[in-house]
């Protein structure tokens, strides 16, 4: 974990690398998002677990809060950070008839990309790209279950397409569509062991207002 750390903190970084040609700009976005996952799992295990038994997990929103430093006028590094969603997961398989909720875990997930943006600054409109990387770790995990669940962290990457429209020369408002590489290795203890792991490939959709300063 301290590997994937250092390297998020080194991507991080360079939202504070500025270039001598360009005069510096700072773009602070909030907004809502959905987590809209799309998982999969490898089905799961364990003594006395019967064939097919299986979850999923469901969508969740909540607050956005990114930092974006303009390098020129077409690159800039954002961090995009936001306050936790709380996924949750269903039962499906041969154990559908556990029912909802069998899993919650809170999705901490800061993320690092470096975005083009087409156009010039001072266009209403500017659309944008984007690419980096994501590290993912789950927290306040609890199951109906079992008394003991760990769920490993993930680093993937991460792409991104957007939208900005400038409402005056400090204000303005964004939309964009993201989509990001989680995978985690599952194991919970109960009266027995059970181990799955969990493809979560989210897709996430952002609306939300914007600050330059």
């Amino acid at each position: 974990m301290q590997s994937h750390l250092r390297i998020l903190s080194v991507a991080a970084c360079m939202c504070l690398i500025g270039t001598a040609a360009h005069a510096q700009l700072n773009i602070v976005k909030a907004g809502a998002i959905l987590y809209e996952t799309h998982s999969r799992t490898t089905g799961i295990q364990g003594i006395g677990i019967p064939a097919g038994a299986d979850a999923k997990t469901g969508n969740a929103t909540t607050l956005l809060l990114t930092y974006e430093r303009v390098l020129d006028d077409h690159l800039a590094v954002e961090l995009v950070l936001g306050i936790p969603p709380t996924i949750k997961a269903k039962a499906t398989g041969s154990v559908a008839f556990l029912g909802d909720n069998i899993l919650s875990a809170k999705n901490v997930a800061p993320t690092v990309l470096v975005n083009y943006h087409f156009g010039q600054p001072g266009d209403k409109f500017r659309p944008y790209l984007g690419a980096g990387v994501n590290y993912t770790r789950f927290t306040g995990i609890k199951s109906k279950l079992a008394p003991s669940v760990e769920m490993s962290d993930s680093v993937g990457w991460a792409v991104q397409a957007g939208l900005d429209y400038a409402i005056d020369k400090q204000w303005g408002v964004f939309a964009s569509i993201a989509k990001v590489k989680v995978k985690s290795d599952l194991v919970a203890v109960a009266s027995t062991v059970l181990t799955t792991t969990i493809d979560f490939r989210p897709v996430t959709y952002s609306l939300g207002l914007s600050y330059r300063f």
